[in-house]
This record gives structure tokens, sequence and C-alpha cells, in this order.
């Protein structure tokens, strides 16, 4: 038998630690404090670990060969993992704030019971005309910067405060738009809600993000999971309003939100597309030196613990075939290597064409830009939303 050599408490130093100086963790933007966080912080046998990862629940490598059943049971292996319970038998009881009028729709906020903890506040929009009309979760980015959540994807009417802050936001990352009012002028309800720290939910810090999961765990439970699980309950929520036509919801999220927008259709039947821009990758190629994963923080508002052992990243956007989904990532994204964005892409693009379906996903690398959702990007999805709800 071979010897296993003793164990050294050795880091692998990420070589691009001065590129992680100036870049926030997977789910985010840029930091100005980055520069304290970074290295690499993989044991030197994580070759060992990625290698015993085989992903033997993945759709084609499981031994269930009927697709409805390998669904049940892939999605069911995800919630196990959540370590948050459904929460169906909670009564939503929205409260609905005084509706206001915007550039051809109305808004107002609403605060909704996603779970049993505490209500949510959100902002939601309704297109001028008559319903019932298609929707759109919108689900917004992490990016370290917590003042403001759905107020990085619609205009905050009620607080000139975050209005700056927001303004700020949205030129650096949107080309100075608020996607969730482009939504509603062209015809979309749009619910944008607070994520657990962002907005009326916080504002954490960025170095408490670790004690804050941490506390999730020690108390039974996840924060990710309860994500995860608010996020599935506001798709159920929105469909469900007389405003909304309940077959064509879509869950649509930049960066986190990406994540979170597949995430959704993955665990909900209430979503009918999904946009995802910025956040999908193989696991293994996110997992090497230098990657802004390795830092932590951020990272746990997208960690279900052993889910690997199951189950690759894109294998969980599976379970949301065949319905539709375009996916969107920058060729220059410093936050996700270009063989993780093909390797992701490629294992998605098996699951949908075994279903007959490869024409309804929808996978790019765009030319030049990064870690974005600019004006050209926004567009393409406004219009492929209106070709597909």
């Amino acid at each position: 038998m071979r010897e296993v050599p003793m164990g050294r408490r050795r880091f692998v130093t990420g070589a691009a630690a001065a590129t992680l100086a100036t870049t926030a963790g997977v789910g985010g933007v840029g930091e100005a404090h980055a520069a304290e966080l970074v290295g690499g912080n993989l044991p030197d046998f994580h070759p060992l670990l990625k290698r015993e990862l085989d992903f033997p629940l993945a759709w084609g490598s499981s031994p269930v060969r009927d697709f409805g059943a390998w669904r049940r049971a892939a999605r069911a292996q995800v919630e196990e993992l959540l370590l948050v319970d459904r929460q169906d038998d909670v009564p939503y009881a929205p409260r609905f704030g005084e509706a206001s009028q915007g550039d051809g729709f109305t808004r107002q906020l609403v605060d909704v019971s996603l779970s049993r903890y505490e209500r949510v506040r959100g902002a939601l929009l309704t297109p001028a005309g008559r319903g019932p009309f298609p929707a759109v979760l919108l689900l917004h980015d992490h990016g370290a910067k917590f003042d403001i959540g759905k107020e990085k994807f619609v205009r905050p009417w009620y607080d000139d405060t975050r209005l700056a802050s927001a303004q700020a936001w949205a030129e650096k990352y949107f080309t100075g738009r608020f996607v969730g009012d482009e939504l509603a002028r062209r015809g979309y309800v749009v619910l944008c809600l607070d994520a657990h720290g962002w907005g009326d939910r916080g504002p954490v810090t960025y170095e408490e993000q670790q004690a804050l999961a941490s506390n999730f765990y020690n108390l039974g439970s996840s924060l990710a999971g309860l994500v995860a699980r608010e996020d599935a309950r506001a798709a159920a929520f929105l469909s469900g309003l007389d405003r909304v036509d309940r077959r064509r919801v879509a869950a649509v999220g930049f960066s986190m939100g990406g994540y979170r927008a597949w995430q959704t259709a993955a665990l909900s039947d209430a979503v009918a597309a999904a946009v995802s821009v910025c956040w999908m990758t193989g696991l293994k190629e996110m997992m090497v030196p230098g990657n802004n994963t390795l830092r932590g923080q951020s990272a746990y508002y997208m960690l279900h613990p052993g889910l690997a052992r199951h189950l690759d990243i894109p294998d969980v956007a599976g379970i949301a075939a065949p319905r539709p989904m375009y996916f969107l990532d920058g060729a220059d994204d410093t936050l996700f290597t270009a063989e993780g964005v093909e390797a992701a892409y490629a294992r998605m693009h098996t699951v949908w064409r075994s279903r007959h379906a490869d024409d309804r996903l929808r996978t790019e690398t765009w030319p030049g830009l990064g870690h974005v959702f600019v004006e050209p990007m926004q567009e393409a999805v406004f219009g492929w939303l209106d070709d597909v709800l």
C-alpha cells in the first residue's frame, strides 16, 4: 500500500494576486480593500480532491435514464442540501404600498413573507394597459455593495440617497440604465427584492459575510439555502399575481443574480424561462489558484455544502431543461476562466440536446466585454424574452 505523505499546512497562493486586488468575490465586482484578502487558500492536495469529483448524479452519468425521474431526483438532492425547509405553507400576506406613476408604468413597494422568518421588501412595476402581462423576477448582483439591492435594477423613486448610489452602479455596469424600468416600459411586470444582507435587509459589510454564513450553519441552516428558497418563493408569488400571465414568467439576473436566476429555474416550475448574465462555469475550472472564489466571503451566498459530491454547477442548471434559457458571459470577465465557461456551456447543451431542445438553450461569450451587463447585452436579452415568453 502506498504511504500517504504527512500533511503540511501549506496553501497555494494565487498567482493572480494582482488581479484579485482589483476584483471582488465570485458573485461581485470591484472592492477597494480587496488587497487585504488575496491569496489562493487551496490545500496543497487540492488536485486529489478535484480528481475525486465525478458528479455521479449528473444527467448522462446517473443510472436514472428517464429524464423526468432524473429531474425529480436531482432537484430533491439539491433541495436537501439547501439546509432550509420548504416554506410553501407560509402565507405571502403581501402589503402593497401606494402606487406612483413611472414612465409608462406604475411602481409601488411591496413587502411579503418569503419564509417564516421575516418579511422582505421589494419593488413592483406594472406596465400601463390591460393585463395579464408577462413578468420578470429580477435578481440583483452581489458586487460587495450592500447599501442597495433591489435598487441596482429598479430606480429608487422613494429614496434620494439610494438613488445616487444606484445611479452610480448603473453607470458602472448597466450603461446607466435601470434594467427593471426598461422591462416595465416594454410591457413586463417586474419584481425585484432585497436578498438577505442588502438594502432594507442590511447592509452587512464584506468582512462580515463569513461570520454571517457560519452562524447560519451553526444554527442548522444556510445563508445560500435561504437565498435559494426565497428566490423560488418570489417566483411563485410573482406568477400568482392577478396582473401576471403565470405561463410567461422569467427569472433574470446579473453576476450573483445570474447564478440565482438559473438556480431558481432549476428549483421552481413557476419560471418559464431564465437569463443568466455573467455567472456560469464548471466547478473544477473555477477552483484554480488565483480565482476569486478562493477568497471565500462572497462565495458563501452560493455555497451548498456537499453538492459537488453529486452535481457540477451546469448540472444543476440542467434541471431546468428543456425550458428556454439564455446565458451571456464576457470574454474578458476575470471572475470565470474561459475554460470553465466553455465546459459549462458544453455540459448544458448535452442536456438540452438530449431533450431535442438545443434550440431553446442560447449560450454566448461576448468579445471585448468583462463582468458587465451593458446596453447591447440588455437589448439582446429583451429581444430574446419577447421571443420566448
